[in-house]
């Protein structure tokens, strides 16, 4: 892809590139947990977006997506929101020139090798890796974590989606061969090594996607927010939904809808399942992984409500197999991928499994990925 994206670049710009490659992210576990300030155990993942990029010598910048074959051309001093795409790299654009920092025009090469809309992130690994790109490219000395406030802020100021920090942290900080558990209050956050010796994290990818997840993401970070606005009035203490207690959420079910209350105990008990995971993972214990990853996709299923009869078909057929450990949707919801932990000696045959029984039952071909645990946005000049 490296190879693709620079030759690419040169046949339309006739100048060599610096090369970057942003990654995609897996959740392991703390889904939706992150805009309600909560925990997260996402880990960087080897597939993702690679960037062909150099200053421009028009008055003009370029892009061009080789995935959907498509180039646009603007004036990055005079941006306004466009559609698809060009949206995220607009949006950051717009927002690190708000925070100060002076850019010129450039020409911009970028595709990927992971399966759009399947809950990989593609949308934070386009954020990141050309905030990057413009970093190193006009020498801006960002540190990491602006880069990641500012991918994140391009995506709920131009794209309108008001999501978490948990993707762009995940395709920014990863480290190869362990995951993040981050605190998405203070951004604080350590690692934890993966140990897949004998086993393998497959994605199934439902190739379905109901067209949901925007506009109903933004409908549970509402309902949370009112969940947390009625238990202020009885705790003091409360801002988010991390500071809140299953007893002290259970003594106020009066003060709250049954859908507000619903959605509250998923986020409570999930910021607690993002705890036990990683005690699972510092002794080893997959089984114990497993069995918090199929508590977690009943969760989603019932009180969060957020998946669909596809994934839950995937998640309970891979969760019947023997040599399955566990298996949970991940992702915004609402179509996308299954996140399933089995023994590596059975990938075959879980693919062979999954594949039959999915396409009997939808008469649709899922996309089996296998993913391991990698490195955050690198420079690859």
């Amino acid at each position: 892809m490296i190879e693709v994206v620079s030759n690419k670049f040169i046949e339309l710009f006739k100048q060599k590139p610096l090369v970057f490659k942003a990654p995609g992210r897996i959740n392991l576990i703390g889904e939706h947990t992150d805009y309600n300030l909560g925990f997260v155990m996402p880990a960087a993942i080897n597939q993702g977006i690679y960037f062909a990029i150099e200053k421009s010598n028009n008055d003009f910048s370029t892009f061009h997506s080789l995935d959907l074959n498509e180039t646009l051309t603007c004036d990055i001093q005079q941006l306004n929101a466009g559609k698809g795409w060009y949206n995220y790299l607009a949006g950051v654009i717009g927002e690190i020139q708000k925070v100060g920092k002076i850019i010129g025009q450039l020409n911009l090469v970028f595709g990927g090798d992971m399966p759009i809309g399947a809950g990989l992130s593609s949308s934070a690994a386009l954020e990141c890796g050309f905030t990057f790109a413009i970093n190193q490219l006009f020498d801006l000395k960002l540190d990491k974590i602006e880069m990641i406030r500012i991918s994140q802020m391009a995506e709920h100021n131009f794209v309108g989606v008001k999501c978490g920090i948990m993707d762009q942290f995940a395709s920014m900080m990863g480290i190869e061969d362990h995951v993040i558990r981050l605190d998405c209050e203070d951004l604080s956050y350590d690692y934890f090594p993966l140990n897949l010796a004998d086993a393998a994290l497959l994605l199934c990818d439902s190739k379905v996607n109901h067209n949901l997840a925007s506009s109903e993401y933004n409908v549970r970070r509402s309902q949370c927010e009112t969940g947390v606005q009625k238990l202020n009035e009885k705790f003091d203490e409360v801002k988010s939904l991390r500071d809140v207690s299953i007893d002290q959420l259970e003594n106020s079910k009066e003060l709250l809808e049954p859908i507000i209350y619903k959605r509250c105990k998923y986020i409570i008990e999930e910021n607690l399942r993002v705890k036990e995971f990683a005690e699972a993972l510092h002794l080893n214990d997959l089984s114990k992984a497993g069995d918090i990853l199929n508590t977690a996709q009943i969760a989603m299923r019932d009180e969060y409500e957020i998946t669909c009869p596809e994934i839950d078909f995937l998640a309970k057929e891979a969760s019947g197999m023997s040599f399955v450990f566990g298996a949970r949707m991940m992702g915004g919801g609402f179509g996308g991928c299954t996140l399933n932990l089995l023994k590596k000696n059975e990938v075959a045959q879980f693919e062979e499994q999954i594949t039959s029984a999915y396409e009997k039952e939808f008469s649709i071909s899922p996309e089996i990925i296998e993913v391991h645990p990698s490195t955050g946005v690198q420079d690859l000049s």
